[in-house]
């Protein structure tokens, strides 16, 4: 690569960007944006407004970067536009995967993943950036997963998945995210997923303390205070539209975070002033919007020199719209550290730098043999006549282990079964039910009836 190509600015095109902690995290990496897409507007609104103040933006350049609406509307931005950019990224809807949701993948009009990937097709950038929550790593979804690996390779691309842990990247907090990236094959042979940070992340108590101190509580309840959030905290959720206001998560998070001290039942305006106590069976204060901020891992991060936010030395996002909005934008994001370290580990790969690694051809990795099976086949197959062609390939299950694959494509795809003579069941693979751009898609009308409850 010569060296001019070496040193310029890379760019990157983003959708589904939130309040823009991927997008800070890319540009800390060393990406500008092209554009970046969102549907809520308070949270758009959060991204132009921190482009221009934090990310040195031009007021009227930050505007025009953020395009608001549906990402598949073809009337909200024109992917034509970015055809060859360096990255395409976004962390698409994760309901649809989510294990406190009914993981509907394909047949939940949230979905875009595989959406995702056929835009990938159309404007080729040089890498593509993917996250989604843990469930997406379920077997539930491997004929998905694998479906997505074999469609990026008729792409030109090499694509990986990865499980990668927020607290290993310098941020205090569990939050386990499935990642995929995918590089077209002169840049994959240089790409190496990021090194996880060799130091511990603070605790909540060490992180929060200056916070919790911020409106008079006492030095001495404070401390006690840090004493007992002497761990890193559950994973911050930020919910859907679709649920009530804010809080801190399901029963069983709520009972993590009463181990920390902190009252998980909703989110609070400030901080505890001077005499403040818990009431009686309330584990500590509650947070504040901007504690929760700071456990995403957005403080981590310095401001460039010149932003409006460097001037009093404290980096701060600011969000836009109601406390439960706020709250929404900031549960939903992906932790700018982590979104950094893969931004840097990318760019590194495009710009073709270090050692080039022995590439394993993803096209030929396995994820799910039923599916490959089947895919390949031109005529039904019986339980039975699975089990043996995959033993033939080396690949031994049992006939439950067969049943339950086929169960879970049938949610992802079509599955047509056809009735044998002697009382048997063929199956054969028909379309994939997920939304990929089709004009007649269920999603259109389904995204219409809930697009006020769609976050």
């Amino acid at each position: 690569m010569a060296a001019s190509e070496r040193d310029r600015q890379l760019e990157v095109v983003e959708i589904c960007a939130g309040a823009g902690g991927q997008t800070l995290g890319l540009e800390r990496a060393g990406f500008r944006h092209r554009v970046a897409v969102e549907l809520d507007e308070n949270a758009a609104n959060t991204l132009r407004r921190n482009l221009h103040e934090v990310l040195g933006y031009g007021e009227q350049e930050a505007a025009d970067t953020v395009a608001i609406g549906d990402v598949a509307d073809p009337t909200t931005w024109k992917p034509d536009e970015h055809k060859g950019v360096d990255l395409l990224a976004g962390g698409v809807p994760c309901p649809p995967f989510s294990i406190a949701g009914k993981q509907l993948g394909a047949n939940d009009e949230r979905d875009l993943f595989a959406w995702a990937v056929e835009l990938c097709g159309e404007i080729q950038p040089k890498a593509l950036l993917l996250e989604n929550v843990r469930g997406l790593s379920a077997n539930r979804f491997t004929a998905y997963r694998q479906h997505v690996l074999d469609r990026l390779h008729e792409y030109g691309y090499i694509g990986d998945w990865k499980l990668l842990h927020a607290n290993e990247f310098g941020v205090s907090q569990l939050r386990p995210r499935f990642v995929l990236v995918a590089l077209k094959r002169e840049f994959a042979e240089y790409f190496e997923w990021p090194t996880p940070c060799e130091e511990e992340p603070p605790t909540v108590g060490e992180l929060l303390e200056d916070l919790m101190a911020s409106r008079g509580w006492e030095e001495d309840q404070v401390a006690e205070w840090v004493k007992k959030a002497n761990d890193i905290a559950p994973t911050i959720v930020g919910g859907s539209k679709k649920h009530g206001g804010a809080d801190l998560g399901p029963t069983r998070a709520k009972r993590a975070w009463a181990d920390l001290g902190v009252d998980a039942m909703g989110v609070a305006d400030d901080a505890p002033k001077k005499g403040w106590r818990a009431p009686e069976g309330v584990p500590g204060p509650k947070l504040t919007t901007a504690m929760v901020a700071r456990i995403q891992g957005w403080h981590d991060i310095e401001p460039p020199q010149g932003s409006h936010s460097a001037a009093d030395g404290e980096f701060r996002w600011r969000f836009h719209g109601r406390k439960t909005s706020v709250y929404r934008q900031i549960g939903n994001a992906f932790p700018p550290p982590v979104a950094k370290a893969l931004g840097a580990a990318i760019g590194k790969a495009i710009r073709q730098e270090g050692a080039r690694q022995t590439l394993v051809e993803n096209s030929d990795r396995v994820l799910d043999p039923v599916y490959k099976l089947l895919r390949g086949f031109d005529r039904p197959l019986t339980v039975d006549q699975i089990i043996e062609k995959l033993a033939k390939k080396g690949t031994l299950l049992e006939q439950p282990d067969v049943e339950r694959r086929l169960n879970h494509l049938g949610h992802d795809f079509v599955v047509k079964m056809t009735p044998r003579s002697n009382g048997a069941i063929a199956y054969s693979l028909g379309e994939f039910r997920a939304f990929t751009g089709q004009d007649d898609h269920q999603r259109h009308d389904l995204f219409t009836l809930h697009r006020a409850k769609i976050s």
